[in-house]
């Protein structure tokens, strides 16, 4: 995969920038060409998700940082399609069940102790506001119980390329720029009040996304739709993006759980 999206970034010569890469693990230990993190050296990724591909440009930084591999908890729909489910099953990603939630938990956590690196999406969707979401407290849960460093990363511009409501154009691909910020770690100790983490959590990714706005190389033109409101952009209003989450998550309750399934939790 990580191959693939460096193939990806040859061809459209998709720019990537960074602030903040100090902030990223540094593991030493060589095996096949990548960087095995040691054991206790695991580290939770808190990565924003304004568009579909910002898990590749997440996975491409630590990549070109220490060549280590990057672990997603990924829900069992995705490993359910047809073409992505081969990869996600071979690429070693945490599947959340439909039904058994807190095996994945479990799962995560093991590994984060035995050395990895887990990413999460903490808004749980893509925010069509292109502003941090309200986050859920799972990663903030998992670092503190792991006994591992928090690491929240903020994606601007993966947004442009591919995103709900938008998609792929090779003009815009053609040599886009992405700015990533990653901030510094937040060290959790396990009696940590999740609520209360996960709300500076949010407030630490919305910093980067500001960051990487404010240094972002592309001068948008008047009501920009991959610009935020509130800064003259065309993208939905916080307030109309609320409104509309609210009617999606309306219509899942509606249409019901899948049989055995459990109420929706963290």
């Amino acid at each position: 995969m990580v191959r693939a999206a460096q193939l990806l970034q040859w061809v459209f010569q998709v720019r990537v920038r960074s602030t903040g890469t100090e902030n990223l693990p540094a593991p030493a230990v060589q095996h096949r060409g990548f960087r095995v993190p040691l054991p206790g050296t695991g580290a939770v990724f808190a990565i924003t998700h304004f568009g579909y591909l910002d898990f590749a440009v997440a996975e491409l930084l630590l990549f070109r940082h220490s060549r280590a591999q990057l672990r997603f908890l990924v829900h069992q729909g995705a490993a359910d399609h047809w073409l992505a489910g081969p990869a996600i099953s071979a690429s070693g990603h945490v599947v959340v069940d439909y039904s058994h939630r807190s095996d994945a938990y479990a799962a995560a956590v093991t590994r984060l102790r035995a050395g990895e690196y887990l990413a999460v999406f903490p808004e749980a969707g893509v925010s069509r506001s292109y502003t941090v979401r309200g986050c859920r407290t799972g990663a903030v849960r998992m670092a503190a119980e792991a006994g591992v460093p928090l690491i929240p990363v903020s994606v601007w511009g993966g947004h442009r390329l591919l995103t709900r409501g938008h998609g792929f154009s090779v003009r815009r691909g053609w040599r886009a720029p992405v700015q990533v910020h990653v901030d510094a770690p937040l060290l959790l100790k396990p009696d940590v009040d999740a609520e209360a983490a996960t709300e500076m959590l949010r407030g630490r990714l919305q910093a980067g996304i500001d960051r990487c706005i404010g240094d972002f190389p592309l001068e948008p033109e008047p009501g920009a739709w991959w610009m935020p409101a509130h800064l003259g952009g065309g993208a939905l209003s916080d307030a109309e993006r609320q409104l509309l989450d609210a009617r999606d998550a309306a219509r899942l309750r509606r249409r019901g759980p899948r049989p055995g399934s459990p109420p929706p939790t963290e």
